[in-house]
């Protein structure tokens, strides 16, 4: 008789609660053995799970899916409720299941679904499905029921985090009734905080950035509800009105020429009951060296965020070997390396024509099309969004070659064969308003460098998915050099990056100063699998642990705590929680002090107008860059050092601990100038006040500033001053008239704040010609493209002389002489570097 399986086995017995047991009961097991990491972690998952908000952090590749999948699973088991399972995007929302399919758990990605309605399948779906106005689990205030749910599994979580704070971002584009209605509401305001950035949004200048003061948007609140509020339903507004609606008078706004943007310092997660009640929310992540945005955007519990589950060892991460080759010799240019990047796709050779190694799958990383373009005539495939699943299961399944990927540094798997050079080409910069307002603000913070570095190491994981693969990596150029070199930097980075990238620089003292041969023979030793290199990268990692506590940052706790108490309508107390958060940063961090005393001046204007006036006052004292009070003071005059060179050796002390920390900071500040691309404007200006400061000229950012006057003003000698306007994202063979008009309008403006000096007209442009329409200012002067790169290789000398015995760089008399021979003393700088303009 046939026998009934249903009847046999199932008695009594209760579900299997233990996610390793879970996976031990599988009939059939993808893999024998759970690995050893995967087990660890599921084990301590498993005595914590009663805590609401797990961090599980392993190293990429060290089998997140199936951790996070199992876990979901034990929850079910357990009847806690209904279990979402959350990736960045449907691409990874497809390989998850795949991966369920394996482990025989039942998923589906349709949130109406009866099975997971009944709590008995894993619903795995993207983040926008749950964080959006319209979330299909419930919105507050939406009438429908919120679903209640057992356990949220957040996987990739710093990827998360941006597109988090985006879902909780109104955007009203240019063009839009609402735009010009805004703008109008508050052109007033904006001209007073700053005339020039209101003539760049008024002539739709695409570096147009002008925040709207926070005092104006809180006593304007009702007039923007009516010019917003009507269109609410409207497809631009429709998914985040609902989250934003309630607390928009607590948002920031920022004008640019393509859009208002308006987004609150923490998003309002309790619009979205589901996940805020959820018993258990697990974040995943391989990167996350600082924690503290789980605070502010999740609203996730400090105490447990700072308590990860992780494995015993961090030894799990596959081999890399991490080299800059402009740290190993700045004279190596980015071309050359693309031309070597492509003989290791094509098959390495060496001088007889016999290949060193076989073929291998290079995969490049760029942030934008315009940075995929120097890769044009090297890559065999350029490859977006759209194109990466098929791509991807290309570069699994067979030698490619040299692949390009824009934009896209995170969920992508490159196991094996896929990736054995992997390329990072730059990383991503600050798009949105509130972001590049940051970048200025907050340039120098470790709130900054932290984020670049996680962006960094998120890029760096795609090439290794597990403990047996490896791969090469080779970071281009100086901002990606600094950042593996720079102490600051480094201690940002996870505990195993950072094991391989004190391995990799015992490589790179072997091979500094050498020719692009040298970098080719190291990378040789990483993929032709050398025996030396396969023990010394184990060992490395051999006892190389995870940090025992996470990082979460006090003024982190107290932005979230104190916009909490602010929607509630406690705005005072939300006052006094940032400012425990200034008391307890000490003197250290300046401008994040100033970054935080304007959010708590913001707290202010809503009960106390006048203590808020005072606190933006003290604000500007840490950090200029942030908002002016109504009845800000005039503007400072600028004074010369006594002595240039003695500025000079100061500056440079004080910045640099090395000589190649002096070359690639150099080599940095003019990677920042691009010209002919209007977006990157903002960075020039940046570049050439730190460019004054390095030949130790007294150098400002008067526009950023007060509002008003020049891009930059260098003080060349106690009684002349540069008076500098940057055009460098202008692409015109004439000097327009308003922008000469600029320069004419920022030469009166020193001559009324400070008559006794000499002002010289300077602007950087790409042609000296004026526009006939254009009016010349007397005595002015043009830096052009050409000149420009003179001047680059003046400075990047002058750098190179000082960095060539230890502490050269700190001798007043060293610098004298590197000054004068180069010609950038403050009565020679402009004659040499820049010409006449001509009719």
């Amino acid at each position: 008789m046939a026998l009934d399986w249903d009847r046999i086995g199932t008695g009594d017995s209760e579900a299997l609660l233990r996610p390793r047991d879970i996976y031990a009961g599988l009939a059939s097991r993808p893999w024998p053995y759970l690995r050893l990491e995967q087990g660890e972690v599921l084990d301590k998952w498993f005595e914590r799970r009663g805590d609401r908000d797990v961090v599980i952090k392993q190293n990429t590749g060290g089998g997140k899916t199936a951790v996070g999948l199992l876990i979901a699973q034990s929850t079910l088991n357990e009847g806690i409720g209904k279990a979402v399972y959350l990736t960045p995007d449907n691409y990874l929302v497809k390989q998850v299941r795949e991966e369920a399919a394996k482990l025989d758990i039942a998923t589906t990605d349709d949130p109406y679904d009866p099975a997971f309605l009944t709590a008995q399948a894993v619903l795995v779906t993207n983040y926008q499905k749950l964080l959006n106005g319209r979330s299909a689990f419930g919105v507050v205030g939406d009438g429908k029921e919120p679903l209640d749910l057992g356990i949220v599994v957040v996987d990739d979580a710093h990827a998360a985090l941006a597109r988090t704070e985006d879902q909780f971002r109104l955007r009203v584009p240019a063009g839009h009734e609402a735009y010009d209605k805004l703008l109008e509401l508050f052109a007033q305001d904006l001209r007073h905080q700053s005339a020039n950035a209101w003539s760049a949004l008024e002539d739709k200048d695409p570096t147009a950035l002008a925040p709207i003061p926070f005092w104006a948007w809180a006593d304007k609140r009702e007039e923007v509800l009516k010019i917003l509020r009507p269109h609410r339903t409207e497809r631009v507004f429709e998914f985040v009105w609902p989250l934003l609606a309630e607390v928009l008078y607590l948002c920031t706004a920022t004008a640019t020429s393509s859009a208002i943007e308006i987004r609150p310092s923490c998003p309002p997660i309790d619009r979205i009951p589901s996940f805020v009640h959820a018993r258990r929310r697990v974040y995943l992540t391989a990167t996350l060296a600082d924690d503290s945005a789980l605070v502010t955007d999740f609203g996730a519990d400090p105490t447990l965020v700072a308590k990860p589950v992780t494995p015993g060892s961090a030894a799990d991460l596959g081999e890399r070997m991490i080299l800059a080759p402009v740290a190993l010799n700045p004279d190596l240019d980015d071309e050359a390396v693309r031309v070597l990047a492509r003989q290791f796709a094509d098959g390495d050779q060496d001088g007889d024509g016999v290949a060193e190694t076989k073929p291998v799958n290079v995969v490049v990383l760029v942030p934008s099309d315009r940075a995929a373009a120097n890769w044009a005539r090297h890559a065999h495939h350029v490859w977006r969004v759209g194109d990466l699943e098929a791509g991807v299961k290309e570069l699994q399944a067979s030698h490619v070659g040299l692949v390009v990927l824009v934009n896209k540094y995170d969920g992508v798997n490159l196991p094996a064969d896929a990736c054995r050079l992997l390329i990072l080409d730059q990383i991503p910069r600050p798009l949105d308003g509130v972001e590049r307002r940051e970048a200025v603000a907050l340039a120098d913070s470790t709130v900054r460098l932290a984020r670049e570095v996680q962006r960094i190491e998120q890029g760096m994981g795609r090439g290794v998915r597990d403990g047996e693969d490896y791969c090469a990596v080779l970071l281009l150029g100086a901002k990606l050099a600094t950042a593996i070199h720079d102490a600051r930097h480094l201690a940002l980075f996870s505990p195993a990056t950072q094991a391989q990238l004190k391995l990799s620089r015992d490589i790179a003292g072997q091979i500094k100063g050498e020719g692009l041969d040298a970098v080719r023979q190291a990378l040789r030793a990483c993929l032709g699998r050398v025996p030396q290199w396969r023990e010394r990268s184990r060992r490395a990692l051999a006892e190389v642990r995870y940090a025992e506590h996470g990082t979460v940052r006090d003024e982190a706790v107290a932005l979230r705590k104190a916009f909490d108490l602010a929607a509630t309508g406690r705005a005072p107390a939300a006052a006094e929680r940032v400012q425990k958060a200034v008391n307890d940063l000490g003197a250290g961090d300046r401008a994040l002090r100033g970054w935080l005393r304007e959010q708590k001046a913001a707290y202010l204007h809503l009960t106390d107008r006048a203590a808020a006036e005072r606190a933006l006052a003290g604000a500007l004292d840490d950090n200029p860059f942030v908002l002016r009070p109504v009845n800000g003071g005039a503007p400072v005059q600028l004074k010369a050092a006594a002595v240039q060179s003695r500025a000079g050796a100061e500056f440079l002390a004080a910045q640099y601990r090395d000589g190649v920390s002096l070359r690639l900071g150099v080599q940095a500040l003019f990677e920042d100038v691009v010209w002919g691309e209007e977006e990157r404007s903002d960075d020039a200006e940046r570049t050439w006040q730190q460019l004054g400061l390095h030949l130790g000229f007294a150098s400002t950012r008067p526009e950023k500033l007060y509002g008003t006057g020049p891009d930059n003003l260098w003080a060349l000698s106690a009684a002349r001053q540069a008076v500098v306007e940057l055009k460098t994202g202008c692409t015109t063979d004439t000097i327009a008239k308003k922008d000469m008009d600029q320069l004419g309008g920022s030469i009166r403006w020193l001559n009324e704040h400070n008559a006794e000096v000499e002002a010289v007209a300077v602007m950087l442009h790409p042609s000296r010609v004026r526009d006939d329409k254009a009016t010349a200012v007397p005595g002015m002067r043009v830096v052009t493209p050409a000149l420009f790169e003179k001047l680059k290789v003046a400075v990047t000398a002058y750098a190179a002389a000082l960095a060539s015995s230890p502490d050269r760089w700190a001798d007043e008399q060293a610098v004298r002489e590197q000054l004068t021979h180069h010609k950038l003393t403050g009565d020679r700088f402009f004659t040499t570097y820049s010409e006449p303009l001509r009719a």
